[in-house]
């Protein structure tokens, strides 16, 4: 399991240029660089162009770690804390819709697939992508 001895950072930066290699299939949907990723934002993410190869390589490594998991658990790992109104700081959800659309095509590129009843789960071909990735970061680091 090397994805443990990676900084997050690195891989899912690498992994998401991996990922613009599967452009026939993982693309950003029509009017996505408009999208807030959760409730609390004020506004779309500024680095529109690469913000959703991040997100998918984020949702691959997530799933990887911690599945199988479902959308309602991933997005309470990319919630955050609303402080819109006067009064007490409440926990709000990241955006359904961008992590079901992600998985999706991750789905599609056979990168993850589904277990009836538990959720989703990486892939064999997803596994050797991240693996392999992770490999790769840390053989440049050593030289």
């Amino acid at each position: 399991m090397s994805i443990y001895r990676v900084e997050p950072s690195e891989l899912i930066k690498t992994l998401a240029e991996k990922l613009k290699e599967f452009s026939d299939i993982i693309h950003p949907p029509e009017g996505s660089e408009f999208w807030k990723t959760a409730a609390y934002k004020e506004l779309a993410p500024e680095d529109s162009e690469n913000f959703w190869y991040i997100r998918c390589a984020s949702l691959l490594r997530k799933v990887r770690k911690f599945g199988p998991i479902g959308i309602n658990r991933l997005r309470k790992h990319y919630s955050g804390r609303s402080r819109k109104k006067s009064g007490k700081r409440h926990s709000v959800k990241g955006s359904g819709k961008i992590i079901r659309v992600a998985l999706q095509q991750l789905e599609k590129a056979n990168l993850i697939t589904t277990v009836e009843k538990k959720g989703r789960v990486v892939s064999p071909e997803g596994i050797s992508l991240i693996e392999r990735t992770a490999y790769s970061i840390i053989r440049n680091k050593k030289s």
